[in-house]
């Protein structure tokens, strides 16, 4: 009996001995060790963490003029659990110069978007310099609230959007990518443009301070000296080969237009200029308003936010015809004599392809058939060049064919250095085969001699064919970025630095083509390219333009092309326009294209050429059917969207769709002739 007391004494002695040594232990876990999340939390209460984001890197032209830097903004961010019953709603209002109504209304979306958890909620954003000074001054008044720094970037010149892009908060699914996974929310990121290809370089590194509080969450001063705080880093700054001067004209002359202007730097590869029409106000996609006026953009008719350089794809018309002699040049089917007796017309196929010219003389020889733009000449010898008895087979020669316009960069993405870009298309044999079940020759695609039929070009594709046969068969892959930070020569530029050669073929054979090109300045079609003291080479296109309604192909306004290069010897610029809806190659796209030549080489348009600057920007050159198409083709898509919702089981229901379907596609094809014929005559 005694040892069991005896034991049960030693038992409660080792349990009072025990409980101050767990307490001991759990306080030493809990001050020092932080275990279960109490010295996050009490540093939480005490200790505020402040995110400073650097300025993006600034973007200059080729002259070292600023395109793109920054300004400083404010946002107004709220933790959500910290807003009680007691918030001064009515004082912060005040400050901030909105309505109590509004600030409801917000924190109720935001909330119901992200969640009561969410550690921060951006409500404002881009404040005003007053509503900012106001807030200064009492922000401690308010639990869980606070002004949050960030750079907003400013476009100088008020030009570049399509190159330039935008910068927007990163969402949830951009930080679920492995290329965003550093990033944390309130975090700004490129979107488009150079913005988004190099925002890893225009970032910058962020840097935190730490900042000490008072039971009432008031800042009192820096958490340990601020040994603790880091300095953020300015993002590095971009050099770009764009002149300034010149996008600036390039687009004033694109305003009111559908199309594209690029110019290229034969010799380095650099974008001199490219613009998109209509070209749009990038500050839009700045300040407050930036969401609605985003949303304005995207909704618009003439889609300006459609990047029609590089993904526009149109059929390339007679700018093609270079490539198409230089093919057949080197397969030997054709020498810089031959010709073609012209009548008007290609009958070999047995149908007939006009021509703007006729009788044989227009295509004596291959300088003159390019100088005149003759279609028939240029049928003839793509299929010589195709049907080469050297082939045997149809089939392998269009590979051949095929494989010279992917080294000339088409069919496929050329590779600059902004997002998004289309590849165009080449058609090849499986091509055929599949339009043809297998049985077809080099009638069923004469027309691709001239530029039309299958292939699609992108403007930038144009414009590097150009610097392909301004430098006899070599090209570097177009981009704006000349140096970074100063340095030209980081691992992210190497692959611009690289020349590419163009199929071996022979410096004379690009000889007989250029002088062709020159003729076409000098005395052919594109006569209103010529100007004093430049050599210009040149080639004029009228593409066609078809479009898709009601399941049939219908013609529109023909698209105006230009493509040349300057000087013919040491070419520095190479030029492709586009202008669509708008007929003859010469009308429209010459005259831009000529002038963005003399404003980069001459640093200025002469006095006599100075009414036809101001033509091309008053021109207002965009079809009312643009507009009604893309309205009706809206109320398309709604309806289908509608009916696809709907029931499948009902008979009466699926009657309806095709009903409803049929008298949308019959109204979008009356107004679509009505004002193509009945507006246009009155007009006239």
């Amino acid at each position: 009996m005694a040892d069991v007391t005896q034991d049960r004494s030693n038992y409660i002695r080792l349990f009072f001995a025990a409980i101050p040594l767990i307490i001991v232990l759990r306080l030493l876990f809990l001050q020092v060790f932080g275990v279960g999340g109490y010295k996050d939390s009490a540093l939480g209460q005490a200790v505020y963490i402040k995110k400073i984001y650097p300025p993006r890197g600034v973007i200059y032209d080729r002259n070292g003029k600023v395109m793109m830097n920054n300004s400083i903004v404010y946002d107004l961010v709220v933790e959500p659990k910290k807003v009680r019953n007691n918030f001064d709603t009515l004082l912060l209002c005040k400050l901030m110069n909105v309505t109590t109504e509004d600030f409801r209304l917000t924190f109720k979306r935001m909330v119901t978007k992200y969640g009561w958890q969410q550690r921060n909620l951006t409500l404002y954003r881009n404040l005003s310099p007053i509503s900012v000074a106001r807030l200064q001054e009492n922000i401690f008044e308010f639990d869980g609230v606070d002004l949050i720094e960030h750079t907003e970037r400013n476009y100088v010149h008020g030009c570049g959007g399509s190159i330039f892009g935008y910068i927007n908060e990163i969402n949830e699914k951009q930080m679920k990518s492995e290329r965003f996974a550093n990033y944390q929310k309130g975090d700004y990121i490129g979107v488009t443009g150079l913005e988004n290809t190099y925002e890893e370089v225009l970032r910058g590194t962020p840097g935190v301070k730490y900042l000490l509080r008072d039971v009432k969450q008031r800042i009192q001063g820096p958490y340990k000296n601020g040994t603790l705080d880091s300095l953020p880093k300015p993002g590095k700054s971009l050099q770009l080969y764009l002149d300034g001067d010149l996008q600036k004209l390039t687009e004033t002359m694109m305003a009111n237009k559908l199309g594209s202007a690029v110019a290229i730097d034969p010799q380095t590869g650099g974008i001199l200029a490219f613009a998109s029409g209509p070209s749009f106000d990038p500050t839009l996609l700045t300040g407050a308003n930036k969401g609605r006026n985003l949303s304005r953009l995207l909704d618009s008719a003439t889609k300006p936010l459609f990047n029609r350089p590089i993904q526009a794809m149109y059929p390339p018309g007679s700018t093609f015809k270079p490539l198409t002699a230089l093919v057949a040049l080197d397969e030997g089917v054709i020498g810089p004599h031959y010709g073609y007796p012209c009548g008007g017309g290609y009958y070999a196929c047995g149908r007939r392809i006009g021509c703007t010219h006729s009788g044989g003389g227009h295509a004596a020889n291959l300088g003159l058939a390019i100088a005149n733009s003759c279609n028939a000449y240029f049928c003839h010898i793509f299929r010589l060049a195709i049907d080469a008895p050297k082939y045997d087979n149809v089939h392998i020669g269009l590979q051949r064919w095929y494989q010279y316009m992917s080294d000339f960069g088409l069919g496929h993405p050329v590779g600059v250095d902004i997002p998004s870009e289309n590849g165009g298309h080449i058609p090849d044999s499986n091509y055929f085969n599949r339009v043809y079940n297998g049985n077809w020759n080099s009638c069923n695609m004469s027309i691709l001699g001239m530029g039309q039929g299958e292939v699609l070009l992108t403007p930038l594709q144009m414009a590097n064919a150009m610097c392909i046969i301004a430098n006899k068969g070599s090209y570097y892959i177009p981009h704006f970025v000349k140096s970074i930070d100063g340095d030209s020569n980081t691992a992210q530029l190497q692959k611009y630095r690289q020349k590419h050669v163009v199929a071996h073929i022979a410096d004379s054979a690009f000889e007989y083509v250029i002088a062709g090109m020159q003729a076409v300045v000098d005395m052919g079609t594109g006569k209103i390219a010529r100007m004093d003291g430049i050599e210009v080479c040149g080639k004029t296109g009228t593409a066609q333009n078809e479009r898709m309604i009601q399941g049939k192909r219908v013609k529109l306004q023909n698209h105006s092309m230009f493509v040349a290069f300057a000087p013919r010897r040491n070419p520095r610029i190479a030029v492709a326009v586009c202008i669509e809806n708008s007929g003859y190659g010469a009308t429209w796209a010459g005259p831009i294209a000529s002038l963005m030549i003399e404003q980069y080489l001459k640093d200025s348009i002469s006095e006599k050429r100075k009414p036809l600057v101001k033509r091309m920007q008053d021109a207002k050159i965009i079809p009312n059917y643009t507009f009604i198409l893309d309205s009706l083709e809206k109320q398309q898509a709604r309806e289908r969207e509608r009916v696809k919702n709907m029931s499948k089981d009902s008979l009466l229901i699926l009657t309806r769709k095709k009903d409803s379907l049929r008298r949308l596609d019959d109204s979008l094809m009356a107004h679509y002739y009505y004002n193509k014929f009945y507006l246009h005559k009155r007009q006239n």
